[in-house]
């Protein structure tokens, strides 16, 4: 049904990028706005990881510069059956995450210092378990793809507002609503793939409080430490495990509260025969002690 949705989504997206180009161009314009969306997609498919970790200026690690963090991933890749990835560490305070490339034979996860730094062991995997969830949906190369389509319909917007010549009220409507109408299925096909890689994580650490504690613990953060990154290209914040800098009404992400009340019910619930799913239960009254505490994966080693 996941699947049916963000397929469904995608094509209303594709189909507004369309619409967008008749209003500006007539038939000729849909057709040249859909030949553009096709080159812009196929270019992201093949780079979209390189531009997103140099935009980072997130840094390789492997096994013997960062041991421990190196082979929680890999221990983590293996129980998700999946290729070991590329592993990053991005120097910045924001207590963040994300995962890239375009399929799991060519991905990447990363984390930032400010995460490494202020979370337990368990909800560092915690976090790269939904990372992992992201590659192993495929959610890197469709969430690429959104974007695209969702900043190529802003790009037709705000040419077709300086542009435009006299085509009524439909062509003027198309300008102002179409960035808003994708707005709002990028954040539908978002927040359908984040429910998805949360309980992907559940079910590869085996640990679905030890994620919903890290959750807890870095959302307030995100919002309150600054992302350069975010900050200069806004459509970086889908990335993360967190929103970062946005309001909720606005957030590609669902909200905190609603994905850590549907990590407590798979811990309850104890479903997939995944051992340990109940082992961090008592973390849920603790979820409001103190952010201080550091992280074993001290990332400046």
């Amino acid at each position: 049904m996941s699947f049916l949705k963000t397929t469904m989504l995608l094509a209303a997206l594709t189909a507004l990028f369309m619409v967008m180009g008749f209003s500006l161009g007539g038939p000729r314009g849909a057709i040249l706005a859909l030949l553009v969306a096709a080159g812009m997609n196929l270019f992201t498919y093949w780079n979209a990881d390189k531009i997103v970790l140099k935009m980072h200026k997130a840094v390789e690690v492997d096994a013997s510069s960062h041991p421990e963090f190196y082979t929680m991933v890999q221990r983590l890749a293996q129980r998700a059956q999946l290729p070991m990835p590329k592993v990053y560490i991005v120097d910045q305070p924001q207590p963040n995450a994300f995962a890239t490339g375009r399929d799991p034979e060519n991905s990447a996860v990363a984390a930032t210092t400010g995460l490494l730094n202020m979370l337990s062991y368990d909800e560092i995997e915690g976090v790269m378990a939904h990372e992992l969830g992201h590659v192993k949906n495929r959610d890197t190369l469709i969430m690429t793809m959104v974007a695209t389509i969702a900043g190529a319909v802003s790009m037709l917007a705000n040419f077709g507002l300086f542009f435009r010549d006299n085509r009524g009220i439909a062509g003027i409507l198309a300008v102002f609503i179409a960035p808003f109408a994708a707005m709002i299925v990028q954040m539908a096909i978002s927040r359908t793939r984040e429910y998805g890689a949360d309980k992907a994580a559940a079910e590869i650490s085996g640990k679905p409080m030890a994620l919903a504690s890290a959750l807890h613990k870095i959302s307030g953060q995100a919002q309150r430490i600054a992302n350069p990154v975010a900050q200069r290209n806004p459509a970086a914040a889908q990335l993360y495990i967190v929103p970062s800098g946005v309001k909720q009404m606005f957030s590609t992400h669902p909200a905190t509260e609603d994905r850590i009340a549907a990590l407590q019910d798979m811990a309850h619930g104890g479903g997939g025969g995944s051992d340990g799913w109940s082992d961090n239960a008592d973390e849920i009254g603790d979820m409001r002690r103190s952010q201080g505490r550091r992280s074993a994966l001290d990332p400046t080693r």
